[in-house]
């Protein structure tokens, strides 16, 4: 009896494995296939070999892009080459990415960038937040952009425990952002874990010197985060979930439901999706972020190429 009953746990424990596996491959649709949709004036950004997560550009067209992300698991074509910050002008004629230098004193060594956002104080001052997981940990630096220069100016490193699992930020003042964390969990098995069972733990926080809150949560893998250009709204990407939220901001800075997308046309009645451009992996693998300005598109990757296109 003892037996039956350990192999019927047995059955139940198998059964229920194959079941969440089956449910993750269709979260992370890995039987897809992607038709490729090209633009006819495209081509690689000469420079970035090994990823380019994240890209935010300033009004004037200066483009950010964070480089060299590295992850337990997660395949790396410099995995001795710590990671940067890059920069573009796209009013140039022809626009070229150069490296960015760093103040001395700021850990270089350990610069592993993830999600960017670039904030324009009242003075015109710009500043620079990247998420940064150094060996694997994460922070959040801010850097005081010096464009005569072409030079980051660190500031500070922020840590707090509500950030175990940043991936990506959006700047609302000098020292204040909006962060989301894919993960509830920092301890990688945990993370899979967490994945795994689907359990819809992962969150956006709001970070200030005087206040550290979440406000939001529930979301399968909280991932890509921006603002709306009046500032009224929060879009919130939930990767695993195939959906995009749109958060209202309150005065105290709070975030509340507004609705949720299936990667359609903000704010509409009627969404729409257009499919720019696609490819199935012959020039681009692993896209991350896509940002568009004055006609001219940027693709982004996690490890890979970085595209340039005219619209």
């Amino acid at each position: 009896m003892g037996r039956l009953l350990a192999l019927s746990l047995l059955g139940v424990a198998l059964a229920l494995l194959g079941e969440r596996f089956l449910a993750l491959r269709n979260r992370l649709k890995a039987s897809r296939e992607v038709e490729s949709i090209d633009l006819p004036n495209c081509h690689l950004i000469k420079g970035i070999e090994a990823g380019s997560e994240d890209i935010d550009i300033l009004p004037n067209g200066l483009a950010f892009f964070s480089v060299g992300l590295k992850f337990p698991g997660l395949h790396s074509f410099a995995p001795n080459k710590p990671g940067g910050i890059l920069m573009m002008d796209l009013k140039e004629e022809k626009p070229r990415a150069l490296e960015l230098r760093i103040s001395r004193g700021f850990d270089l060594a350990s610069f592993n960038p993830h999600g960017i956002s670039t904030f324009i104080d009242n003075d015109d001052t710009v500043y620079l937040f990247v998420v940064n997981h150094p060996e694997f940990k994460n922070t959040v630096e801010i850097f005081k952009f010096e464009e005569e220069e072409n030079f980051l100016l660190h500031l500070k490193t922020i840590r707090h425990e509500l950030l175990p699992s940043v991936n990506d930020i959006i700047a609302v003042g000098p020292a204040h952002f909006y962060a989301t964390n894919d993960h509830y969990f920092s301890d990688p098995f945990l993370k899979y874990l967490e994945t795994y069972l689907s359990l819809h733990w992962a969150n956006v926080v709001y970070y200030s010197p005087n206040e550290v809150k979440v406000v939001a949560e529930g979301f399968d893998s909280a991932n890509g985060i921006n603002i709306s250009p009046d500032k009224k709204y929060v879009y919130v990407a939930d990767i695993l979930a195939h959906e995009i939220h749109v958060l209202e901001k309150q005065p105290n800075m709070n975030l509340t439901q507004l609705k949720v997308l299936h990667i359609q046309n903000i704010l509409s009645k009627k969404p729409t999706v257009t499919t720019v451009y696609a490819n199935n992996g012959s020039v681009l693998q692993g896209s991350s972020v896509a940002s568009v300005y004055d006609g001219k598109l940027l693709i982004g990757t996690l490890y890979h190429r970085a595209l340039f296109c005219e619209l």
